[in-house]
Protein backbone atom coordinates (compact mmCIF):
# COMPACT_ATOMS: atom_id res chain seq x y z
CA UNK A 1 0.00 0.00 0.00
CA UNK A 2 1.27 3.74 -0.85
CA UNK A 3 1.85 5.87 1.69
CA UNK A 4 -0.98 8.28 0.76
CA UNK A 5 -3.44 5.47 1.16
CA UNK A 6 -1.94 4.67 4.56
CA UNK A 7 -2.45 8.12 5.88
CA UNK A 8 -5.98 8.37 4.51
CA UNK A 9 -7.03 4.71 5.77
CA UNK A 10 -5.63 5.78 9.41
CA UNK A 11 -7.47 9.49 9.36
CA UNK A 12 -10.14 7.46 9.03
CA UNK A 13 -10.12 5.09 11.67
CA UNK A 14 -9.25 7.84 13.61
CA UNK A 15 -12.28 9.84 12.62
CA UNK A 16 -14.04 6.90 13.48
CA UNK A 17 -12.39 5.57 16.65
CA UNK A 18 -13.45 9.47 18.18
CA UNK A 19 -17.49 8.91 17.59
CA UNK A 20 -17.11 5.50 19.74
CA UNK A 21 -15.78 2.68 17.61
CA UNK A 22 -13.14 0.37 19.00
CA UNK A 23 -9.64 -0.13 18.16
CA UNK A 24 -9.87 -3.36 16.82
CA UNK A 25 -12.93 -2.50 14.66
CA UNK A 26 -10.87 0.09 13.18
CA UNK A 27 -7.59 -1.87 12.54
CA UNK A 28 -10.46 -4.48 10.90
CA UNK A 29 -11.68 -1.78 8.76
CA UNK A 30 -8.13 -0.81 7.27
CA UNK A 31 -7.13 -4.03 6.82
CA UNK A 32 -10.03 -4.38 4.57
CA UNK A 33 -9.48 -1.76 2.42
CA UNK A 34 -6.17 -2.49 2.24
CA UNK A 35 -6.98 -5.85 1.00
CA UNK A 36 -9.28 -4.05 -1.52
CA UNK A 37 -7.34 -2.41 -2.96
CA UNK A 38 -4.35 -4.66 -3.67
CA UNK A 39 -7.44 -6.99 -5.49
CA UNK A 40 -7.91 -4.33 -7.55
CA UNK A 41 -4.17 -3.75 -8.09
CA UNK A 42 -2.90 -6.85 -8.61
CA UNK A 43 1.35 -7.18 -8.84
CA UNK A 44 1.94 -7.32 -12.82
CA UNK A 45 3.19 -10.37 -13.98
CA UNK A 46 5.43 -8.92 -16.67
CA UNK A 47 5.94 -5.58 -18.08
CA UNK A 48 3.41 -3.77 -19.67
CA UNK A 49 6.09 -3.28 -22.86
CA UNK A 50 8.00 -6.33 -22.89
CA UNK A 51 11.45 -6.71 -25.05
CA UNK A 52 11.88 -8.00 -28.73
CA UNK A 53 9.20 -7.99 -31.80
CA UNK A 54 6.67 -10.39 -29.89
CA UNK A 55 5.60 -12.67 -32.77
CA UNK A 56 7.92 -11.34 -35.17
CA UNK A 57 10.94 -12.02 -33.28
CA UNK A 58 11.52 -15.42 -34.15
CA UNK A 59 9.71 -18.18 -36.60
CA UNK A 60 8.44 -21.26 -34.43
CA UNK A 61 7.08 -24.38 -34.01
CA UNK A 62 4.67 -23.95 -30.94
CA UNK A 63 2.99 -26.32 -28.63
CA UNK A 64 1.97 -26.83 -25.27
CA UNK A 65 0.21 -28.66 -22.16
CA UNK A 66 -3.18 -27.85 -22.83
CA UNK A 67 -6.76 -28.88 -22.29
CA UNK A 68 -6.91 -28.09 -26.22
CA UNK A 69 -4.11 -29.94 -27.59
CA UNK A 70 -3.14 -26.92 -29.98
CA UNK A 71 0.12 -26.68 -32.28
CA UNK A 72 1.29 -23.76 -33.98
CA UNK A 73 3.60 -22.48 -37.13
CA UNK A 74 4.71 -19.15 -36.53
CA UNK A 75 6.37 -17.03 -39.44
CA UNK A 76 6.85 -12.89 -40.18
CA UNK A 77 4.89 -12.40 -36.82
CA UNK A 78 1.75 -14.26 -37.51
CA UNK A 79 -0.05 -18.02 -37.31
CA UNK A 80 0.38 -19.78 -40.67
CA UNK A 81 -0.23 -23.06 -39.24
CA UNK A 82 -2.54 -24.36 -36.65
CA UNK A 83 -3.50 -28.10 -35.46
CA UNK A 84 -5.84 -29.11 -32.94
CA UNK A 85 -5.58 -32.98 -31.86
CA UNK A 86 -8.73 -34.42 -31.78
CA UNK A 87 -8.64 -36.88 -28.73
CA UNK A 88 -7.35 -36.87 -25.20
CA UNK A 89 -4.62 -36.46 -23.28
CA UNK A 90 -1.49 -33.29 -23.60
CA UNK A 91 0.89 -32.91 -25.53
CA UNK A 92 4.43 -32.74 -23.67
CA UNK A 93 6.79 -32.98 -26.89
CA UNK A 94 6.16 -32.51 -30.20
CA UNK A 95 8.58 -31.08 -33.48
CA UNK A 96 8.53 -30.08 -37.08
CA UNK A 97 10.36 -32.48 -38.88
CA UNK A 98 12.92 -31.98 -41.64
CA UNK A 99 10.16 -32.74 -44.08
CA UNK A 100 7.55 -30.69 -43.11
CA UNK A 101 6.05 -33.72 -40.51
CA UNK A 102 4.95 -33.05 -37.04
CA UNK A 103 5.46 -35.68 -34.80
CA UNK A 104 3.77 -35.55 -31.00
CA UNK A 105 3.74 -37.27 -28.17
CA UNK A 106 0.16 -36.56 -26.35
CA UNK A 107 0.27 -38.34 -23.24
CA UNK A 108 -2.07 -41.69 -24.55
CA UNK A 109 0.01 -41.90 -27.90
CA UNK A 110 2.71 -40.86 -29.93
CA UNK A 111 1.19 -39.43 -33.83
CA UNK A 112 3.23 -37.92 -36.78
CA UNK A 113 0.87 -35.81 -39.30
CA UNK A 114 1.71 -34.22 -42.66
CA UNK A 115 1.57 -30.22 -42.84
CA UNK A 116 -1.79 -30.56 -44.48
CA UNK A 117 -2.93 -32.29 -41.41
CA UNK A 118 -3.07 -36.20 -42.70
CA UNK A 119 -2.08 -38.65 -39.85
CA UNK A 120 0.55 -40.78 -41.58
CA UNK A 121 1.55 -42.84 -38.27
CA UNK A 122 0.49 -43.20 -34.91
CA UNK A 123 0.94 -45.55 -32.04
CA UNK A 124 -1.22 -45.92 -28.88
CA UNK A 125 -0.18 -45.91 -25.63
CA UNK A 126 -1.23 -49.26 -24.18
CA UNK A 127 -3.90 -49.42 -21.04
CA UNK A 128 -2.40 -48.01 -17.80
CA UNK A 129 0.58 -46.60 -19.53
CA UNK A 130 1.45 -42.97 -20.82
CA UNK A 131 3.72 -41.20 -23.63
CA UNK A 132 5.11 -38.03 -22.69
CA UNK A 133 8.47 -37.61 -24.99
CA UNK A 134 9.37 -39.00 -28.33
CA UNK A 135 11.96 -38.43 -31.19
CA UNK A 136 12.49 -39.92 -34.72
CA UNK A 137 15.01 -42.22 -35.05
CA UNK A 138 16.18 -41.69 -38.18
CA UNK A 139 13.46 -41.44 -41.48
CA UNK A 140 12.03 -45.30 -40.15
CA UNK A 141 11.74 -45.49 -36.36
CA UNK A 142 10.40 -43.27 -33.63
CA UNK A 143 12.08 -43.56 -29.97
CA UNK A 144 9.85 -43.23 -26.64
CA UNK A 145 9.26 -43.56 -23.34
CA UNK A 146 6.66 -45.42 -21.82
CA UNK A 147 5.34 -44.69 -18.51
CA UNK A 148 4.19 -47.55 -16.50
CA UNK A 149 4.67 -50.24 -14.88
CA UNK A 150 7.29 -51.57 -16.08
CA UNK A 151 8.76 -48.12 -17.24
CA UNK A 152 9.98 -48.60 -20.86
CA UNK A 153 12.28 -47.22 -23.47
CA UNK A 154 10.76 -48.37 -26.77
CA UNK A 155 11.92 -48.29 -30.70
CA UNK A 156 9.33 -48.60 -33.29
CA UNK A 157 9.92 -49.22 -37.05
CA UNK A 158 7.21 -46.77 -38.48
CA UNK A 159 6.91 -49.13 -41.58
CA UNK A 160 6.56 -52.79 -39.74
CA UNK A 161 4.96 -51.34 -36.85
CA UNK A 162 7.40 -53.56 -34.71
CA UNK A 163 9.14 -52.82 -31.28
CA UNK A 164 12.78 -53.28 -32.46
CA UNK A 165 14.18 -52.53 -29.33
CA UNK A 166 13.15 -51.94 -25.30
CA UNK A 167 14.54 -51.58 -22.18
CA UNK A 168 12.62 -50.90 -19.03
CA UNK A 169 13.61 -48.11 -17.04
CA UNK A 170 13.52 -47.79 -12.68
CA UNK A 171 10.97 -45.42 -11.32
CA UNK A 172 10.65 -44.31 -7.96
CA UNK A 173 6.46 -44.45 -7.69
CA UNK A 174 5.58 -47.63 -9.43
CA UNK A 175 1.65 -46.75 -8.70
CA UNK A 176 2.04 -43.10 -9.74
CA UNK A 177 2.43 -43.07 -14.08
CA UNK A 178 1.89 -39.79 -14.96
CA UNK A 179 4.68 -38.35 -12.99
CA UNK A 180 7.62 -40.65 -14.24
CA UNK A 181 8.85 -38.94 -17.22
CA UNK A 182 7.92 -35.90 -19.43
CA UNK A 183 10.89 -35.46 -21.57
CA UNK A 184 14.29 -36.98 -23.10
CA UNK A 185 16.69 -36.69 -25.88
CA UNK A 186 19.07 -38.22 -28.11
CA UNK A 187 22.55 -37.09 -27.94
CA UNK A 188 25.40 -36.91 -30.38
CA UNK A 189 27.27 -40.24 -29.26
CA UNK A 190 24.01 -41.98 -29.69
CA UNK A 191 22.74 -42.62 -25.86
CA UNK A 192 19.78 -40.78 -24.71
CA UNK A 193 19.52 -38.04 -21.42
CA UNK A 194 16.51 -39.51 -19.79
CA UNK A 195 14.84 -36.74 -17.14
CA UNK A 196 13.81 -39.36 -14.38
CA UNK A 197 10.87 -36.40 -13.06
CA UNK A 198 9.63 -38.60 -10.40
CA UNK A 199 13.26 -39.66 -9.07
CA UNK A 200 14.83 -36.36 -9.15
CA UNK A 201 17.83 -37.38 -11.54
CA UNK A 202 18.92 -37.04 -15.38
CA UNK A 203 20.49 -40.31 -16.45
CA UNK A 204 22.46 -41.47 -19.52
CA UNK A 205 21.80 -44.74 -21.15
CA UNK A 206 23.09 -46.83 -23.64
CA UNK A 207 20.57 -48.35 -26.16
CA UNK A 208 20.59 -51.34 -24.00
CA UNK A 209 19.60 -49.80 -20.96
CA UNK A 210 23.24 -49.44 -19.26
CA UNK A 211 23.67 -46.56 -16.87
CA UNK A 212 26.14 -44.76 -18.37
CA UNK A 213 26.20 -41.20 -16.21
CA UNK A 214 23.87 -39.44 -13.94
CA UNK A 215 23.73 -36.79 -11.79
CA UNK A 216 20.47 -35.64 -8.84
CA UNK A 217 18.57 -32.80 -10.42
CA UNK A 218 15.46 -31.88 -8.18
CA UNK A 219 12.21 -31.02 -9.80
CA UNK A 220 13.83 -32.16 -13.16
CA UNK A 221 11.57 -31.53 -16.13
CA UNK A 222 13.56 -31.76 -18.85
CA UNK A 223 17.47 -32.50 -19.84
CA UNK A 224 19.26 -31.38 -23.18
CA UNK A 225 22.64 -32.34 -24.80
CA UNK A 226 24.33 -29.23 -25.53
CA UNK A 227 27.10 -29.09 -28.42
CA UNK A 228 29.64 -28.62 -26.13
CA UNK A 229 29.47 -31.55 -24.46
CA UNK A 230 27.24 -29.95 -21.31
CA UNK A 231 23.76 -31.06 -20.10
CA UNK A 232 21.03 -28.21 -19.92
CA UNK A 233 18.25 -29.25 -17.73
CA UNK A 234 15.29 -27.18 -16.50
CA UNK A 235 13.52 -28.14 -13.37
CA UNK A 236 9.97 -27.50 -11.81
CA UNK A 237 12.48 -25.97 -8.77
CA UNK A 238 12.16 -22.93 -10.92
CA UNK A 239 15.71 -22.97 -11.90
CA UNK A 240 17.16 -23.94 -15.56
CA UNK A 241 20.66 -25.26 -15.24
CA UNK A 242 23.99 -25.98 -17.51
CA UNK A 243 26.22 -28.91 -15.62
CA UNK A 244 29.22 -30.39 -17.11
CA UNK A 245 29.89 -33.85 -16.80
CA UNK A 246 31.46 -33.57 -13.88
CA UNK A 247 28.30 -32.12 -12.52
CA UNK A 248 29.16 -29.46 -11.80
CA UNK A 249 27.45 -26.05 -12.90
CA UNK A 250 28.89 -24.37 -15.33
CA UNK A 251 25.49 -21.46 -15.89
CA UNK A 252 22.45 -21.53 -13.92
CA UNK A 253 19.21 -19.29 -14.31
CA UNK A 254 16.32 -18.94 -11.76
CA UNK A 255 13.29 -16.64 -11.60
CA UNK A 256 15.37 -13.74 -9.54
CA UNK A 257 17.75 -12.88 -12.50
CA UNK A 258 14.30 -11.47 -14.29
CA UNK A 259 12.90 -9.82 -11.02
CA UNK A 260 9.79 -7.82 -13.63
CA UNK A 261 8.64 -11.35 -14.41
CA UNK A 262 6.62 -13.78 -12.64
CA UNK A 263 7.05 -17.20 -13.20
CA UNK A 264 5.04 -20.21 -12.84
CA UNK A 265 6.55 -23.31 -14.06
CA UNK A 266 9.69 -24.08 -15.77
CA UNK A 267 10.00 -26.51 -18.11
CA UNK A 268 11.86 -26.83 -21.13
CA UNK A 269 15.31 -24.71 -21.46
CA UNK A 270 16.68 -24.32 -25.55
CA UNK A 271 20.00 -22.70 -26.08
CA UNK A 272 19.93 -21.25 -29.39
CA UNK A 273 22.52 -20.77 -31.87
CA UNK A 274 23.07 -17.56 -31.04
CA UNK A 275 23.95 -18.81 -27.37
CA UNK A 276 21.00 -17.50 -26.21
CA UNK A 277 18.52 -19.38 -24.21
CA UNK A 278 15.02 -20.12 -24.46
CA UNK A 279 12.99 -20.71 -21.24
CA UNK A 280 9.24 -21.40 -21.30
CA UNK A 281 6.89 -20.82 -18.67
CA UNK A 282 4.03 -23.66 -18.79
CA UNK A 283 0.45 -22.14 -17.23
CA UNK A 284 -1.58 -24.76 -15.84
CA UNK A 285 -5.09 -24.82 -17.10
CA UNK A 286 -6.15 -27.34 -15.00
CA UNK A 287 -5.31 -25.77 -11.60
CA UNK A 288 -5.62 -21.99 -12.25
CA UNK A 289 -7.65 -19.43 -14.87
CA UNK A 290 -5.46 -16.70 -16.65
CA UNK A 291 -6.21 -13.37 -16.25
CA UNK A 292 -5.93 -12.10 -19.91
CA UNK A 293 -5.45 -8.56 -18.37
CA UNK A 294 -2.48 -9.31 -16.25
CA UNK A 295 -1.17 -12.70 -18.61
CA UNK A 296 2.17 -14.27 -17.84
CA UNK A 297 4.64 -14.58 -20.71
CA UNK A 298 4.83 -17.91 -22.54
CA UNK A 299 8.86 -17.77 -22.87
CA UNK A 300 11.86 -15.66 -22.32
CA UNK A 301 14.51 -15.33 -24.49
CA UNK A 302 17.91 -14.47 -22.49
CA UNK A 303 21.67 -13.95 -23.17
CA UNK A 304 24.23 -15.46 -21.59
CA UNK A 305 24.40 -12.40 -19.16
CA UNK A 306 20.94 -13.31 -18.38
CA UNK A 307 19.66 -10.16 -19.85
CA UNK A 308 15.97 -10.87 -21.13
CA UNK A 309 15.71 -9.97 -24.96
CA UNK A 310 12.87 -11.39 -26.19
CA UNK A 311 9.51 -12.23 -24.05
CA UNK A 312 6.65 -13.91 -25.98
CA UNK A 313 2.78 -13.13 -24.37
CA UNK A 314 0.33 -14.04 -27.08
CA UNK A 315 -2.98 -14.93 -25.09
CA UNK A 316 -5.34 -13.20 -27.30
CA UNK A 317 -6.85 -13.69 -30.75
CA UNK A 318 -6.01 -13.66 -33.59
CA UNK A 319 -2.58 -15.43 -31.93
CA UNK A 320 -3.81 -16.78 -28.61
CA UNK A 321 -1.43 -19.39 -28.56
CA UNK A 322 -2.35 -20.99 -24.89
CA UNK A 323 0.17 -22.60 -22.75
CA UNK A 324 3.58 -23.32 -23.86
CA UNK A 325 5.57 -26.54 -23.52
CA UNK A 326 7.36 -27.00 -26.58
CA UNK A 327 8.96 -23.91 -29.11
CA UNK A 328 11.01 -24.66 -31.73
CA UNK A 329 13.03 -22.08 -33.54
CA UNK A 330 12.59 -22.18 -37.11
CA UNK A 331 15.30 -19.54 -38.01
CA UNK A 332 17.45 -21.40 -39.86
CA UNK A 333 14.95 -23.24 -42.03
CA UNK A 334 14.01 -23.20 -45.21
Amino acid sequence: MKFSQLSVLLALGASVALKGYSADRVATNVLASSAIMAATNPIPNAPAVLPGQGLAQHDFFYAGESKDERMYIVRNGGIVWSYTHPGRGEISDAMLLPNGNILFAHQYGVTEITANKQEVWNYDASTNTEIHTAQPLGPDRVWFIQNGNPAKFVVVNKSTGNIERQFELPVKNTNSVHGQFRHARLTDAGTILVAHMDSGKVVEYDFTGKELWSLDVPGIWSAAPLKNGNILVASNKKFVREVNRKGETVWEWTPADAPDYKFANLQLGTRLPNGNTLINNWFNQWSGKLDSSNAPVQAIEITPDKKVVWALRSWTPPADLGPATTIQILDERQ
